[in-house]
């Protein structure tokens, strides 16, 4: 039944096996030809990273699905997919929660998804990840063949090991270290450096330069971008990966306790010194030592530093025994220590000592789509947390974490994603299967968000707030963004519809609600 469309659709895929494409594009691309296929309203390409499963490719679902981690313990569905080596077709009235409820591209009424089908890839006889298909309509996967998702799956592990072997050959010719690892835990949680903007590409490019030097480098940017997940990518794609990274915030120690806390001290050195201890230094030897907020630091205790760093050579507080370490160090700071070397605040021999590789993390706002792929994971996380089966965001809420200006960045959206689930839940008497934020929960003034310097609304002013209200605002918004779009593609619908990270026939039906020519 599905032979002749079948193999039309896996020859194109075939082809791309032997060609040099991104990995992105080579996702994007058998996401498509299986949906041609196979006609669903969203599927999915997941990676299995330990005990969670990590979106690379969608279509269909939502941009901030791409920045979702979805726990392999807390979805029944994923669980029964990964325990099983075919393909799994779903009842269309399974009680099983969806992951992918109120995530499907779609502005009509109904968010669930009814039909779900799905398959392991397997890697060397081992479970890489999922392909998972959804659709809003019950039963329409019910005539469907598994053995059509199963040739995908196939196709798909072909697909993935081509790409991984690609990039571990373009490593083993660049360099001996490992490229800068995304997927890490810190502090016993799933945090990474995500993004897909231009400017979030070239900090990894610049941490994978650097990470396998022991360069010193200075982390600089405002507040709150994460600049101590640069340094831990730094540390685990160095050759101390195998050590730890030592740290130690400059700003939070009153000045009396930094000298004994990054050098040590001995017994009776100073009241309350009862006994011996080593300093972050010698912690951290043979290892990464990173030093937060080194802008805070004393004047005298600058001075102490810059020695350790010229010789590796320190003395504990209250000793004049010397000490020899091997410490690659890593600081970081919000303030522009070029100004305070001028204003006489910090020594200019220290920052010249420390900026041997100055590595700048750029604010949200110059990052573009990637405030959705942040929200996706914060949403995630507060999902799990509030126990509900889906936490979304409406098309007004994604406008209007787009054109806000986030003086906070990255920990701000944090705070907001926290903040604006917990108050939106307890409007509900009852707790909702699916809860979906709107802009009037995310509380941001809109109207004054919009600037023109943000790259997904280039040429768009602040726009007076209509008589009709938000909804309004929202909705002069959405059409003036999509025509914007339009005109940058020529028309191309199909090429303005990637560019705003959403299904071209959702694009299509949403044009013709605002009345986009």
């Amino acid at each position: 039944m599905f032979a002749k469309p079948l193999l039309t659709a896996l020859l194109p895929l075939v082809s791309d096996l032997s060609r040099d494409l991104p990995d992105q594009e080579r996702y994007r691309r058998l996401l498509q030809a299986m949906r041609s296929l196979l006609p669903c309203d969203a599927a999915a390409l997941l990676r299995l990273d330990g005990e969670w499963l990590v979106p690379l490719a969608v279509d269909g679902l939502s941009t901030d699905t791409l920045g979702r981690r979805f726990k392999v313990s807390e979805h029944p569905r994923f669980q029964i997919l990964l325990s099983r080596s075919q393909p799994t077709r779903f009842a269309s009235d399974s009680e099983l929660p969806d992951p992918y409820d109120g995530l499907v591209n779609t502005f009509e009424a109904g968010l669930e998804v009814h039909d779900c089908m799905g398959c392991t890839l397997m890697v060397d006889e081992r479970p890489w990840g999922l392909l998972t298909l959804d659709a809003l309509t019950p039963g329409q996967f019910q005539s469907l063949e598994l053995d059509a998702l199963q040739a995908f799956a196939s196709l798909a592990a072909a697909t993935v090991t081509v790409a991984e072997r690609i990039e571990n050959l373009a490593l083993r010719v660049e360099t001996e270290q490992q490229r800068a690892e995304v997927y890490r835990q810190v502090n016993d949680q799933h945090r990474e450096l995500i993004g897909q903007s231009p400017a979030h590409k070239h900090l990894l490019e610049e941490i994978r330069l650097v990470a396998g030097s022991d360069l010193t480098v200075l982390v600089t940017g405002q507040t709150g971008v994460g600049k101590e997940l640069v340094a831990l990518a730094l540390h685990q794609a160095s050759k101390r990966a195998d050590k730890p990274l030592v740290s130690l915030n400059c700003a939070a120690l009153p000045e009396a306790l930094v000298e004994s806390e990054l050098f040590g001290h001995v017994k009776g050195a100073f009241t309350g010194a009862h006994s011996e201890r080593r300093g972050k230094f010698e912690l951290a030897d043979g290892a990464t030592l990173f030093l937060d907020e080194v802008g805070e630091l004393p004047l005298s205790v600058q001075a102490k530093l810059l020695r350790v760093l010229q010789s590796g050579q320190l003395q504990r507080l209250g000793s004049d025994q010397e000490h020899r370490v091997d410490v690659r160090l890593i600081a970081a700071t919000n303030r522009d220590l070029a100004s305070e070397v001028r204003n006489g605040h910090f020594r200019a021999d220290l920052y010249h000592r420390l900026s041997v590789y100055p590595l700048q993390v750029p604010p949200l706002r110059e990052r573009g789509r990637d405030v959705l792929l942040l929200a996706g994971f914060f949403l995630e996380q507060n999902r799990s947390r509030l126990g509900l089966d889906s936490l979304r965001l409406s098309a007004e809420a994604q406008a209007a974490l787009l054109a806000y200006d986030w003086p906070g960045n990255v920990r701000e959206l944090e705070h907001l994603i926290g903040r604006s689930a917990l108050k939106a839940l307890g409007r509900h008497p009852q707790r909702p299967r699916i809860l979906t934020l709107d802009a009037v929960d995310l509380d941001l003034h809109i109207a004054s968000a919009i600037k023109d310097h943000s790259p997904d609304i280039a040429g768009i002013k602040a726009l007076p707030l209509p008589e009709g209200g938000l909804r309004e605002a929202m909705d002069t918004y959405q059409r003036q963004l999509i025509e914007e779009c339009l005109l940058r593609h020529e028309d191309n619908w199909a090429a303005a519809a990637r560019e705003l990270g959403i299904d071209r026939a959702n694009l299509s039906r949403l044009a013709r609600r605002l009345g986009v020519r």
